[in-house]
């Protein structure tokens, strides 16, 4: 299956420094990638210069078509985002939470919602509450629906193990896994916990310093030795 998302030689910077050097990687059409890495080594940085949120330059195609424009372009485009910390709405309800992430798109609303509540069943009771008041495992999930309803054709993830309880980690890993398998949605996750991102991902990327030191299969990654004695502690 060819690639849905292709970088080639992209760098990326906030003003005058530069996060990203020569970045390359590809993702095939319903694959779940991972780009593993230390803090600062571009990783949140390669997210963002997908969907258009940093200063970018070098060639990115999505769907063999130039990707183009801001947050709002690559969503439309078929691209959902979840950031570092979530980025729910705290103020507003889960229910709003929800119709926010359909903004890009007209009608089957109500449909899409019912589909959501089947991967996360616990919305419906919860419909009505406020987002900030939702525990953070709660949140990283509402906003893995959120952007679920936006029906994207990609799923960006950053961090979502981030600050969870081993347990929930788990689940949304389990969920996130189940949406690639049951409705093919291709994921690209940014992941400090290698040992779960590895298990989930078929390929991943190491990144140094802004570039990538290290990419393969996942199961060959496993067994790369500066990648046990780094990121998988043994």
């Amino acid at each position: 299956m060819g690639a849905l998302l292709q970088l080639e030689d992209v760098d990326a910077r906030y003003g005058p420094i530069q996060a990203l050097h020569g970045v390359s990687l590809s993702v095939a059409e319903g694959e779940i990638a991972a780009v593993l890495g230390a803090n600062g080594a571009g990783k949140t940085t390669t997210l963002r210069a997908v969907s258009g949120t940093v200063r970018r330059s070098g060639t990115l195609t999505f769907d063999g078509r130039p990707l183009r424009g801001g947050a709002e372009a690559t969503a439309r485009r078929g691209i959902a985002h979840v950031p570092e910390g979530r980025g729910t709405f705290a103020e507003l309800t889960v229910s709003e939470n929800l119709r926010l992430g359909a903004y890009t798109r007209r009608g089957g609303l109500k449909d899409d919602t019912a589909r959501v509540q089947q991967y996360f069943p616990w919305i419906e009771e919860r419909k009505s509450q406020q987002a900030g008041t939702l525990s953070g495992g709660e949140q990283q999930m509402l906003a893995l629906a959120r952007a679920f309803m936006q029906r994207p054709r990609m799923l960006l993830l950053d961090e979502p193990s981030l600050g969870l309880a081993p347990l929930l980690v788990t689940e949304i890993f389990r969920i996130i896994r189940e949406l690639n398998e049951h409705e093919g949605l291709t994921v690209l996750v940014v992941e400090q916990n290698a040992h779960i991102a590895l298990q989930l991902a078929s390929t991943a990327y190491v990144l140094e310093v802004g570039r990538v030191a290290l990419s393969g299969p996942s199961n060959e990654l496993q067994q790369h030795e500066s990648v046990r004695r780094s990121y998988l502690g043994y």
